[in-house]
């Protein structure tokens, strides 16, 4: 089902005829290094994974990650989404893409579509991330998207730190007429 449209890319769920693509997504290096192993070798496990991720969570919250393709061709190109984590008390936004797609803002397309989406049309008032501390790419693109660091957390009680971004502080607006308590 196709969820949201940017000019160059469309997103729609995850399915488990998706799962060639799934499998080489999770697979690749920058993947395993900033997300994690995921466990995904076959095909078998890539629908799996469909089935026990993205799908149980659409099932469940009305959202997960989705397939983010370009509208040109069709071409699977990588997935963003909202995430509603057992340990973390907001939606969080995800991303990853295939390396030959990266660099082309195909990522800040979809992730500011999802931000917008997640907000307007979900009715999520708080969006957050979560990204490994030495992921420079992802951290600059949650700038982007309005994302600032908070502080490091421990999410999986491994003792494996990851960085928490959350919204902007909203500045006031210029001519306000509030006048500070005296």
């Amino acid at each position: 089902m196709r969820i949201l449209e940017t000019p160059r890319l469309a997103l729609r769920s995850i399915a488990a005829g998706d799962a060639a693509f799934i499998l080489e997504l999770l697979n690749d290096p920058a993947f395993l290094r900033h997300i994690g192993d995921r466990g995904v070798r076959t095909l078998d496990d890539a629908r799996a994974y469909i089935d026990k991720g993205p799908g149980a969570s659409y099932a469940r919250h009305g959202f997960g990650l989705w397939l983010v393709e370009r509208r040109e061709d069709g071409r699977p190109i990588g997935m963003c989404g909202l995430l509603k984590r057992d340990n973390l008390d907001d939606v969080d936004i995800g991303f990853a893409y295939l390396p030959a797609y990266r660099g082309q803002g195909y990522a800040f397309e979809a992730a500011d579509a999802v931000m917008a989406h997640g907000r307007r049309v979900l009715g999520i008032d708080r969006i957050v991330a979560i990204v490994s501390p030495d992921n420079a790419d992802s951290i600059r693109l949650l700038g982007k998207i309005g994302l600032v660091f908070e502080r490091r957390i421990d999410l999986n009680g491994d003792g494996r730190e990851t960085s928490l971004y959350v919204p902007a502080p909203v500045p006031p607006a210029q001519g306000s007429s509030v006048l500070p308590m005296r």
